[in-house]
């Protein structure tokens, strides 16, 4: 006699705990920054060190001070991040004070983003739009010549599909589909790669003219405070979706959230609950940081953030949604689910040079501090006898504390559009700062 089988298996089960990508991109630090060369350049996403500025005047050394105590402050990353099919070459950068009696204070963390025109990739770009346009019109201009032909003609019914789906099979074979001479597709591939080559070293020809310009030495930013710089590698996010548990069958299954599942968006289709007694908030934080403990960073463009806890920016960023009133009388008592809050990104303040809406770019995560700390021993080595000094005064007086972050998470959010514009003209450089909001640890 056969074993007996179980009802409740599928083909499913074997899949329950494939991984999925979601539209994040991660980033973990990746050893220490020792290459002048790599420090210098722009396009090396870092944790820590100095800045690596675009522009062809570095900005003005005011950028990184505090707005509580301020004083300069330490960079905690740059980031090479050029739009899709933009001229410009983009980096952002994000500072944090690790004063003590600057924690949990509005401005003691800052954003900036860099703008610089690259005029021979937006030629590169240029040719590129042109070519396609050539390639549709080409196409258009030929559907319009094409030849007419006779609907009641021998050729014309041969070449018609049959509806009973054998096709021309029977009676011989497959017209074959038109396809592009080897001449045409060396001369195509021939293009490209020359354009890649020639977009490729006037990038970095670009790039070394602005490491030039705008070095470091003999500025007050080369005698800033900073921690031990190290390399920021990122790659995709990958999640393992939680097994479903296995369901009696003649089960009822009540579902409230019609948000879709599944895809690279399955983790921002979570909604979260309006409840005081645990806080789901943190709980899906740590349950979503665990897939990978070592990030330091999540870049998720026109996405939603991570949130940390359940505080004030919580509230604002996922408000609570509007529910019925409650029945007072006892034929009508009924049982109301939580309240589901969804991301709403409404409430952000526009980006104050051109009015656009903001949206969500990136968020620096707890383990940042983790990789920070570790080498803040180093943290005064390139300070001046003047500020050694200084930093000596305020720990006299008791001003000097203790040092270190206690943030949770901190969520950048820029310009959508990514102006780039100085009193309403079109300008090559751009040095915007950008809005934080800070979840700090409790």
């Amino acid at each position: 006699m056969p074993p007996p089988v179980e009802d409740d298996w599928s083909d499913s089960d074997d899949d329950v705990f494939d991984e999925i990508e979601t539209s994040v991109t991660l980033g973990v630090p990746d050893g220490q920054i020792t290459s002048q060369t790599d420090l210098s350049d722009a396009a090396v996403s870092r944790l820590g060190g100095l800045p690596a500025f675009l522009a062809s005047r570095e900005p003005s050394y005011s950028s990184s001070q505090c707005k509580v105590c301020s004083n300069p402050m330490e960079l905690l990353a740059q980031m090479w991040c050029p739009f899709e099919d933009s001229p410009m070459d983009r980096a952002l950068y994000i500072w944090g004070c690790a004063r003590a009696q600057c924690q949990k204070q509005e401005g003691s963390i800052r954003a900036w983003r860099a703008l610089r025109y690259n005029a021979e990739y937006a030629a590169k770009l240029e040719k590129k739009r042109e070519k396609e346009k050539a390639r549709v019109e080409a196409k258009k201009e030929k559907l319009q010549k094409g030849p007419l032909t006779n609907p009641f003609s021998m050729s014309a019914a041969s070449t018609a599909p049959n509806p009973f789906g054998l096709g021309s099979h029977i009676f011989g074979e497959a017209t074959p589909a038109k396809q592009e001479t080897p001449s045409e597709q060396d001369d195509e591939s021939a293009d490209e790669d020359g354009e890649s080559d020639d977009g490729s070293s006037s990038s970095e020809q670009s790039l070394l003219t602005a490491m030039t310009s705008a070095t470091l030495e003999d500025s007050p930013w080369k005698q800033t405070l900073s921690y031990p710089p190290q390399y920021l590698k990122t790659f995709s996010e990958y999640i393992t979706p939680e097994p479903k548990p296995k369901i009696p069958s003649g089960a009822q299954i009540i579902d409230d959230d019609d948000e879709p599942k599944g895809g690279k968006d399955i983790g921002w289709s979570e909604k979260y609950e309006n409840s005081l007694d645990v806080d789901h908030v943190f709980e899906r934080f740590s349950n979503r940081v665990k897939h990978e403990p070592e990030q330091c960073i999540r870049y998720d463009l026109n996405g939603a953030p991570l949130p940390f806890s359940t505080d004030n920016v919580f509230n604002l960023l996922f408000p609570a949604p509007t529910t019925p009133p409650l029945p007072v009388t006892k034929p009508d008592f009924m049982v109301i689910p939580a309240a589901k809050r969804s991301y709403d990104p409404s409430s952000l303040p526009p980006c104050p040079n051109c009015q656009s809406k903001r949206v969500f770019e990136c968020q620096l995560m707890p383990n940042t501090i983790n990789v920070l700390r570790d080498g803040s021993t180093d943290v005064t080595k390139n300070i001046s006898d003047e500020e050694r000094r200084k930093a000596v005064q305020e720990a006299l007086k008791g001003g000097g504390g203790n040092r270190g972050m206690d943030w949770g998470t901190c969520m950048v959010f820029s310009c959508e559009k990514d102006c780039c514009t100085e009193n309403g003209q079109d300008t090559r450089e751009a040095w915007k700062e950008e809005h934080v909001l800070v979840q700090w640890d409790v």
